[in-house]
């Protein structure tokens, strides 16, 4: 691989690391503090990747700004409480292959790494410390910063963040919300089937590719960069 410079942006919940485990507890927290009874697992799992008032306000379409603002309090204290009493890499294991998958791309010199993801950038810094992922990414854009995925406005930070085209940069994520959001910023977009949305779902949002294990990666953006 040579040329020009080349991007892969990655989603973090569902793609890198399975965090469904701290999340449906995290979510069963905040409804039980707010009196409501917990949404299901579906459901839960089909919000991940949004910012959480978006997520809120889908969750329960009926609550108003003050609740859903409670709710997400709700949510974070969870987090924060689970994380801080358990063991963070049995709540957020990475997925078969990410690291192998990421220190190959990261020693080619012309690809950067990035993350874009719904998470907070406290929740994000707690996993680089947990993977031991610190100086692997070029660019980090989080929910803190941007509004929810999915709007481009992750990818067009880390595009201008690194240099690179458009034309050569690519979206890895596991829900539609990023393939929409590379998608919508005119990059290319790869879906991963063990994450939280069906397969043909990504693949109708506008997935060129939906892999089934992290050891495709390489290839697949060899695929999309000769192209």
């Amino acid at each position: 691989m040579s040329g020009a410079l080349k991007l892969v942006i990655l989603d973090v919940d569902g793609t890198l690391v399975d965090s469904q485990a701290h999340i449906l507890a995290s979510m069963a927290r905040a409804f039980e503090a707010a009196g409501r009874p917990a949404p299901t697992r579906e459901a839960t799992l089909s919000i991940v990747g949004l910012s959480l008032p978006q997520a809120m306000a889908r969750l329960v379409p009926d609550a108003g700004v003050g609740e859903i603002e409670r709710l997400v309090d709700g949510y974070k204290a969870g987090f924060a409480g689970l994380r801080q009493a358990g063991d963070g890499a049995a709540d957020s294991p990475l997925y078969p292959g990410a690291k192998d998958a990421l220190n190959t791309l990261s020693s080619i010199d012309e690809v950067f790494l990035g993350v874009a993801t719904g998470k907070s950038r406290r929740g994000l810094d707690h996993l680089i410390d947990l993977h031991g992922f610190h100086d692997l990414f070029h660019t980090i854009q989080v929910a803190d910063d941007h509004p929810s995925k999915p709007h481009p406005s992750m990818i067009h930070q880390c595009l201008a963040d690194t240099g690179v085209d458009a034309a050569h940069a690519v979206i890895v994520g596991d829900t539609t919300y990023d393939i929409e959001m590379g998608r919508a910023a005119g990059i290319h977009a790869l879906g991963v089937s063990w994450g939280y949305h069906r397969a043909e779902a990504l693949t109708q949002a506008g997935a060129s590719r939906v892999l089934s294990a992290f050891a495709e990666l390489p290839g697949a953006l060899e695929e999309i960069w000769a192209a």
